[in-house]
């Protein structure tokens, strides 16, 4: 199970990516585990000294009470100090933003790869589909001569 945020290669160019492990409830990591969540959307912040993942949905588990549940509550990230510290020069210092990439199950835990990410443009996004296109038309051009 891996649950991807496409939408943040399409609107960010990715730099370093980072694992952290995330503060969930029982019914939020049975949710995950079976894929019922949403990245789209939901961005990684700093506050003092911890990191939050911010606006991310984990739609309630279906056999599980409903009552109080919040789909894009604000989680906890578990990360080391210094990797705190780290990310939280590297973002001040420049435009860069977290994102986070994808959610996925390592050995029974649930983590979250955290992207550094530069904005992209309009035009840069509008280059990057010309070329998805072009290189999608070699693929089908090469597949059909053979």
């Amino acid at each position: 199970m891996k649950i991807t945020n496409r939408r943040a290669f399409y609107d960010y160019l990715i730099g370093d990516k980072f694992e952290a492990g995330i503060n969930l409830n029982g019914a939020e990591v049975k949710a995950v585990k079976m894929g019922h969540a949403d990245l789209t959307g939901s961005f990684v912040r700093i506050m003092g000294s911890e990191a939050y993942l911010i606006n991310a949905k984990i739609f309630p588990y279906e056999y599980a009470r409903p009552e109080n549940y919040q789909e894009t509550r604000t989680r906890k990230l578990l990360l080391h100090k210094k990797e705190i510290i780290s990310l939280k020069g590297k973002t001040e210092g420049s435009n860069t933003s977290l994102v986070p990439i994808s959610l996925y199950d390592k050995h029974g835990l649930i983590k979250v790869e955290v992207g550094l990410g530069k904005g992209k443009r309009q035009y840069d996004k509008k280059e990057a589909k010309k070329r998805a296109d072009l290189n999608r038309d070699i693929e089908q051009e090469l597949a059909g001569s053979q």
